[in-house]
C-alpha cells in the first residue's frame, strides 16, 4: 500500500524520527513507538459527520499533510505505507474486537509484518490497550511487557487473541487470523464505524495519544493521564476540550 503523495522523509518529520532507515526489526519498532506518540488515535471527523476516505492519498493528506489522527483503517494504513517505502513485507489482518458484551463481527484492521525470518503483530489504532511495540506470533501463552503495560497472545479456536493485563486480569482485546485480506475489504467495517449509531466512534470523543510510559485519553468529557501505574482522571467542561486537544494530543477542535 503506497499513495502517490507519500513521501518516507515527509513521514519521519510528521513522527520526529531522525534515525537512520533500514528494512530491519529495529527500524520497524522505532517507527511504530515515534508515530503512537506523535500520531493520535482520534475519531473528530465521524463526529462531524466527515466521510472518512480509506484512498491512501486522502490518508497522507489528513495525517502528514494536515497533522491529524484517524482510527485504525488511517493509522495503520499509513503505517503500513512506511513499511512498503521501507521494502518491509507485511499483510493486512482483519481482527474481531472482543470486549464488548456481545460477538462483534472482524472490523478492526491491524498488520502482520515480516522480519528476519518472522511475523510480528504490529497495531497502532487499536486505542486505549494497543499494544506499544511488535509483538511475536511466534511467543504464545508468555507475557511480554511493554513499558508499563503487559500483553500476551495466545492461540484459541482457531485465532490468535491479543490480551492485556487489566487491574490484574487477562482481559481479550480482539482475534485474528493470518487469512488474507485486502485493503478493499475494510470498506464495509469502515462504513459501519463511521455511521452506526451503535459504534463508540459516532457517540462521543474517543481520543488516545501514547506517551513513552503511558498514554492520555479522552473520552467523552473525562480526560485520564495514566504514566506507568500512576492515573490520573478528571472532568472537563467543552470550554476546556479544545486546550486538552492541542496540549495533550496535537490536535485542534
Amino acid at each position: 500500500m503506497l499513495a502517490d503523495t507519500f513521501s518516507l522523509p515527509a513521514y519521519c518529520q510528521r513522527i520526529g524520527f531522525t534515525g537512520e532507515l533500514h528494512a530491519d526489526f529495529a527500524t520497524v519498532q522505532a517507527l511504530m513507538q515515534y508515530q503512537l506518540r506523535a500520531v493520535a488515535f482520534e475519531n473528530l471527523d465521524v463526529l462531524a459527520g466527515k466521510p472518512i476516505s480509506l484512498n491512501p492519498d486522502d490518508i497522507v493528506a489528513k495525517i502528514i499533510g494536515n497533522k491529524r489522527g484517524g482510527y485504525c483503517y488511517e493509522i495503520n494504513g499509513l503505517f503500513a505505507m512506511a513499511l512498503t517505502a521501507l521494502g518491509v513485507e507485511w499483510q493486512f489482518v482483519a481482527a474481531r474486537p472482543m470486549f464488548y458484551p456481545v460477538k462483534r463481527p472482524r472490523t478492526h484492521a491491524a498488520l502482520v509484518v515480516k522480519l528476519e525470518g518472522k511475523e510480528w503483530l504490529c497495531d497502532l489504532g487499536f486505542g486505549s490497550y494497543g499494544i506499544r511495540a511488535p509483538l511475536s506470533l511466534a511467543v504464545l501463552d508468555t507475557p511480554v511487557m511493554q513499558d508499563s503495560d503487559t500483553f500476551m497472545l495466545s492461540h484459541e479456536n482457531g485465532d490468535f487473541v491479543l490480551k492485556a493485563l487489566v487491574e490484574g486480569e487477562w482481559a481479550n482485546q480482539y482475534g485474528f487470523n493470518l487469512c488474507p485480506v485486502e485493503w478493499v475489504d475494510f470498506a464495509p467495517a469502515n462504513w459501519m464505524n463511521s455511521t452506526h449509531p451503535d459504534a463508540v466512534f459516532t457517540q462521543k470523543p474517543l481520543i488516545v495519544r501514547f506517551t513513552e510510559n503511558g498514554r492520555n485519553i479522552l473520552f467523552g468529557d473525562s480526560f485520564k493521564q495514566v504514566s506507568g501505574q500512576t492515573v490520573s482522571k478528571r472532568s472537563i467542561t467543552p470550554d476546556e476540550q479544545a486546550m486538552i486537544l492541542a496540549e495533550h494530543f496535537g490536535l485542534e477542535a
